[in-house]
């Protein structure tokens, strides 16, 4: 087991008791780097798809081909992004270079003039979502004090969530203030993401850099990557299977449609969503410093085979309200752990490769999995489009049990 997932607070014997270990600056500094990112982001992407559609003329097929690019870039990106960290030991450089390229291209948004513009502006905003990705993970790897990685990966989800409920709201609060103006949204937005660049430079550094001999020299090799533990591959599958079980959040609008929720309330839905995830991010993160982790990862995925089955069975706006909250509470209970599973068995010289390769196999199935739910609900409903959730979150649920056995994770 790594001895950073071990509890480090004392007996409660001696006179003075040591003081329990906090968080540093730099894990909170990440973490509202995160929130300030998401918030300016979500205030653009929340209305680029009706800004192309109805200001620059993009057809419905443009839209869905310039998402898709730009979420496969950043796909593929953190792979090579994880192992340039561990190649050169500086987590923090490509992650503000990251950042940086998002609050640059900000303000290309106000200011294009064709689709073209947007296109490469989305084009390299995922670039830079997929080089930080990576990196930033390890890093907090790197920064969170022994006993304290649940928490750490828990407040830094947490915090990004929050920025995705909050830059819609605001996006909707100014679109009311200015009178519908698209551009003037788009370019206030710009101030959270050149504020979220400044904090990565100047409030976060790297831990002191290890010897060039610890570090990988070949992540992506043979030999590199076998020293990747059988659990982390075994942690690495899991996940894949379990995002087949939640697919894109897309279809619970579908069915929050299809049981009578109004148009104008749709977006109710992510920010309930949401809400629910940010709240519980943190707690669970700082929870699974004081039990298995694994355990607490089982519970996640259980409450994901109700969340399905609540959504499948039941009807009407209460169930639908329900099986939302439901799902805002697994995703809270299982990202941030997942990520810190896979900070306790990576070496730590590879850990920006680990967490590459552990988000480009998310982003293959996540896509596989909107696929497979897509094509369900064409056929046969949105009744067994659920009811398949529940089935692959069962299946993530039963391979939970050999990850036990395994002895190398968890508290």
């Amino acid at each position: 087991m790594d001895p950073a997932t071990k509890n480090t607070g004392g007996d409660g014997a001696s006179a003075a008791p040591a003081a329990r270990p906090r968080l540093p600056p730099g894990i909170w500094a990440l973490g509202f780097v995160s929130l300030l990112m998401d918030v300016s982001s979500e205030m653009i992407h929340a209305l680029l798809p009706v800004y192309l559609v109805t200001v620059l003329g993009a057809s419905t097929l443009s839209v869905g081909l310039i998402e898709g690019i730009a979420e496969a870039t950043a796909a593929i990106t953190k792979v090579f992004s994880g192992v340039l960290s561990d190649r050169l030991g500086r987590r923090k450089l490509l992650a503000a270079i990251g950042y940086g390229l998002a609050a640059f291209t900000k303000p290309v948004f106000p200011l294009a003039g064709s689709v073209g513009w947007v296109v490469a502006a989305r084009f390299v905003d995922r670039i830079g979502k997929g080089i930080r990705g990576a990196p930033r993970d390890a890093l907090i790897a790197d920064l969170a004090p022994p006993g304290l990685r649940g928490a750490a990966f828990g407040l830094r989800q947490s915090l990004d969530v929050a920025g995705a409920f909050i830059g819609p709201l605001l996006a909707i609060a100014l679109m009311w203030l200015t009178a519908d103006d698209m551009r003037t949204v788009f370019w206030l937005a710009v101030l959270p993401a050149f504020a979220a660049f400044a904090l990565v430079v100047f409030a976060v550094q790297d831990p002191p850099a290890s010897a060039p001999a610890d570090r990988a020299r070949l992540p992506l090799s043979r030999a590199g990557l076998s020293q990747l533990p059988s659990a982390y591959w075994w942690i690495v599958g899991i996940s894949a299977v379990f995002t087949l079980a939640r697919f894109s959040t897309a279809f619970l609008v579908l069915k929050a449609q299809e049981d009578g929720l109004a148009l104008t309330l749709m977006p109710a839905v992510f920010v309930l969503m949401n809400v629910v995830y940010s709240l519980s991010a943190y707690p669970v993160g700082m929870l699974a410093d004081r039990c298995d982790r694994r355990l607490l990862l089982a519970g996640g995925f259980a409450v994901l085979v109700l969340a399905d089955l609540v959504l499948a069975l039941s009807g009407g706006l209460i169930g639908i309200a329900a099986g939302v909250a439901l799902w805002g509470l697994h995703m809270g209970m299982t990202q941030g752990l997942l990520a810190t599973l896979v900070a306790d068995v990576a070496p730590a010289s590879l850990r920006g490769t680990a967490f590459g390769l552990y988000n480009l196999v998310g982003g293959i199935a996540l896509l596989a999995a909107s696929v497979i739910a897509g094509a369900l609900w064409d056929a046969y409903g949105s009744q067994t489009t659920f009811l398949a959730g529940a089935v692959f979150a069962g299946l993530a649920l039963l391979a939970v049990p050999p990850l036990l056995r395994t002895g190398t994770t968890g508290q």
